[in-house]
């Protein structure tokens, strides 16, 4: 049985799903080809260290997990970017909670780096940090 805090990587991912015609991978390298409408990569980050609260012992996280978007160049680069931004944060703030999996999470501004490819011109990418705002019974759920 999947521990909570995978259960909540794995809904959010899910949810990333939603936006359509864009593969989300998780935890994977970056492809040798890019699908036409960008590609979302999931990395499951960096739960941080948690605030906690005793009687009963509780741990408060608030996990940075980053998800690096990338779109092919080509005409209208920028603005299939900035479409596919969009559209990730109107699915994050279509379930704020994961279903109930988590207490809120909110997506930061992207952080933008450009992906040099030998021989072509560079592909258009962000890395946009997703914080997720949860309460575990144990450290390492």
């Amino acid at each position: 049985m999947p521990t909570p805090r995978e259960t909540i990587l794995t809904a959010l991912a899910d949810l990333l799903r939603t936006v359509p015609h864009v593969p989300v991978l998780r935890g994977e390298v970056l492809p040798e080809r890019i699908p036409p409408a960008g590609l979302m990569i999931l990395r499951d980050g960096n739960p941080g260290e948690p605030g906690v609260t005793l009687s009963p012992l509780m741990y408060h996280y608030q996990h940075r997990a980053e998800l690096e978007v990338i779109v092919q160049t080509g005409e209208e680069r920028d603005a299939r970017f900035d479409r596919l931004v969009g559209r990730i944060g109107a699915a994050i703030s279509a379930d704020r909670t994961l279903r109930g999996l988590c207490d809120w999470v909110e997506a930061e501004a992207p952080e933008y780096v450009d992906l040099p490819v030998e021989g072509g011109a560079a592909l258009k990418a962000a890395i946009v940090p997703i914080i997720l705002h949860y309460v575990l019974a144990d450290s390492l759920g």
